[in-house]
């Protein structure tokens, strides 16, 4: 399963558009934003539909024109079709209450693929019962990089700072054990492969933040190397019930680093939402498939 060849130009773009294609929930976007339109299904018009439609584009589940168009058309049945299936929801084509409560979960910042859209479109792998994915044009390091160095840069300090290195040298060790990776941190003033760091609001990578829940980080694909989480979210190392688990958030982003996109298995580190209070730290057979299928056996 080798990647395509592809010109520099060519990834270039196709980081841009995985970039651009980032959810970025801004803090009106709700669940109470879209209360209103629960049970609106398709030739409905109504208020808001616009935004819902911009908000499924933000999920991956829809080509939004940006029109300011309410009515409810095909195209947005078609998406929220997409996304049930994907999270294993009732597939009615319409706002019900559990797409609202699915999609309004904290969750990555890397749009899905939707798995029932154009394949010919999309790189999207399936073996046997995986649910794993790649992003759209097979990115991967080169063959001959495995070494990848990491370090810190943040522009706003947070209580975690003390404990995000030993975080990221457990979480990137997990993914070493079972690939051709090695990681090593470096010091802040070398040019390392990856660049961590906490950022609140909007932070320069076009990117913003979106206050605490919503959006709670980002991860740009090879070989963008850059891991961005939200510095407004209510981290934490042993997480209670209203906290999201730093680890388990910084082990998901990683595969983002390395060329995995969402899971659709819940079980999955990539898979895209997170629980408050929840820890999922070790990584679920699909990841390891997925990222051996990427890069090869050991």
């Amino acid at each position: 399963m080798a990647s395509p060849t592809s010109s520099p130009v060519l990834v270039l773009f196709v980081l841009l558009q995985m970039v651009l294609s980032t959810v970025e929930l801004k803090p009106t976007m709700t669940a109470q934003t879209f209360r209103h339109l629960v049970g609106c299904r398709k030739d409905h018009t109504a208020e808001g539909v616009s935004e819902l439609k911009q908000f499924v584009d933000k999920l991956g589940y829809l080509n939004h024109d940006g029109a300011k168009d309410d009515k409810f058309d095909e195209d947005l049945e078609s998406g929220i079709k997409a996304y049930q299936v994907n999270y294993q929801l009732n597939v009615t084509g319409s706002l019900d209450d559990d797409t609202l409560k699915q999609m309004m979960k904290p969750r990555c910042g890397i749009a899905d693929l939707r798995l029932n859209g154009d394949k010919n479109s999309k790189s999207v792998y399936r073996f046997e019962a995986a649910r794993y994915e790649f992003f759209l044009g097979n990115l991967k390091w080169p063959i001959s990089k495995t070494h990848l160095t990491y370090n810190f840069r943040s522009s706003v300090e947070v209580p975690l700072d003390e404990d995000i290195r030993s975080i990221c040298f457990r979480s990137f060790e997990r993914w070493a054990d079972v690939s051709r990776f090695t990681f090593e941190e470096v010091s802040d003033d070398y040019i390392a492969d990856i660049e961590i760091g906490f950022h609140s609001g909007d932070h320069g990578d076009g990117n913003p933040f979106d206050g605490p829940q919503g959006t709670l980080a980002h991860a740009s694909p090879p070989t963008g190397g850059k891991l961005h989480y939200d510095a407004d979210e209510n981290w934490s190392t042993n997480p209670g019930p209203d906290e999201i688990d730093l680890e388990s958030v910084t082990v998901h982003e990683i595969g983002h680093l390395l060329g995995l996109q969402h899971s659709m298995i819940p079980d999955a580190v990539m898979y895209a939402y997170f629980d408050s209070g929840v820890t999922k730290r070790r990584l679920n057979r699909d990841d390891v498939h997925g990222i051996r299928a990427l890069y090869g056996l050991l």
